[in-house]
């Protein structure tokens, strides 16, 4: 039996990998068996990247999204430079207390895609999940260069309260860019009740009158920078309107970030090749259905007429339901207290594969 193992990482407790040598553990002697750790735009993008591609990981010193120094790390595989935005940008950095959205920017984020120029990169593959910052990417054109200015001309800081005041935008000292591709795995705009702010304030802190200043600054921002129909592409307000400034400051595209790694691991051909392919993630939930990684392993093992399995630390009734799956696995079906089923996940997950009949 020829097994394709591709599954994203379990959130908080395992990788991608671990995931799949738990899963291979189980299911014993007696298969061929073949991992391809998956992820999207968020954690886990740079190691899938590089699991798939090569290179290797550089450091460099960044600002966080509040203006801190920090270390942060990025992928370099030949000439392209593999960038998740949380590590520089990310909500992970910033205790609950300290989260500031009205402050908070993307500048870090710009600095590694700077540092990524500086080290010969002529693409940029950058993932935009779990940002703390809710500032149309400002920060991030800030560090490469774009100007901010008022009606006095005078530059402005790049976050949303000091651009209160935005009159002009000037990108006249910013070098030409390479080309960047976003992965993006949402679909909301920049603006209204999907957008931004509306559906990832809260969040990263922000209460009503936050969310009621943000809509207004990212609505004049975008009338500013005349970026209304970037405003429109579903994704456009993913990481806080991050993705409408890349399209807008970096001319960048975007791209599901389950494509930009399906290409990257050759999916379409492993699966091919595949009697039975088993994937998943922490949870597979309606979320998941969007276009989550492991759905997308699922919908393309299915057109192929695999025999296909979840194995996840939780599986929604709406997963379970949708005819994606010939069997289904779920740790939190033992019944166990979530400590455990993160403490043990390990050992949990091989017993589950452990069930899985062909």
């Amino acid at each position: 039996m020829n097994i394709l193992i591709a599954c994203d990482k379990f959130k908080g407790s395992l990788s991608a990998r671990e995931v799949a040598l738990a899963i291979e553990k189980g299911l014993g002697e007696g298969h061929q068996i073949e991992l391809c750790p998956i992820a999207d735009g968020g954690e886990g993008f740079v190691d899938a990247m590089l699991a798939a591609l090569g290179g290797e990981v550089r450091t460099c010193h960044v600002l966080d999204a509040l203006g801190r120094e920090v270390e942060a790390s990025y992928g370099i595989s030949s000439s392209t430079a593999i960038i998740e935005m949380a590590d520089a940008s990310g909500l992970w950095r910033i205790a609950e207390a300290e989260r500031d959205v009205l402050r908070a920017s993307t500048y870090g984020t710009g600095q590694l895609i700077d540092d990524g120029i500086a080290q010969g990169a002529t693409k940029i593959l950058l993932g935009v999940g779990g940002s703390a910052t809710n500032d149309g990417g400002v920060g991030m054109a800030a560090a490469l260069g774009w100007l901010f200015r008022d009606e006095a001309d005078d530059v402005l800081e790049a976050n949303p309260v000091d651009l209160a005041d935005l009159a002009t935008v000037d990108g006249s000292q910013v070098s030409t860019l390479p080309p960047i591709e976003v992965a993006c795995d949402v679909e909301n705009p920049l603006l209204g009740e999907r957008g931004a702010t509306a559906v990832y304030g809260p969040q990263k802190g922000a209460g009503p009158a936050e969310r009621e200043y943000l809509e207004a600054y990212l609505e004049h921002l975008m009338a500013v920078c005349g970026g209304e129909k970037a405003a429109e592409v579903p994704g456009a307000g993913a990481a806080g309107g991050l993705a409408w400034g890349l399209m807008t400051f970096a001319n960048a595209t975007l791209r599901p970030g389950f494509d930009i790694v399906a290409d990257a691991v050759s999916l379409q051909e492993r699966v091919s090749q595949a009697d039975v392919v088993i994937t998943g993630e922490g949870s597979l939930d309606a979320q998941s259905l969007e276009g989550k990684g492991p759905v997308g392993v699922a919908r393309l093992a299915k057109e192929m007429g695999k025999h296909t399995v979840a194995v996840a630390g939780h599986i929604s009734d709406e997963v379970k339901e949708s005819d994606l799956f010939d069997q289904t696995f779920a740790l939190t079906d033992t019944g166990l207290p979530l400590e455990r089923l993160i403490a043990e996940a390990s050992s949990l997950i091989e017993v589950e594969a452990g069930k899985i009949r062909f």
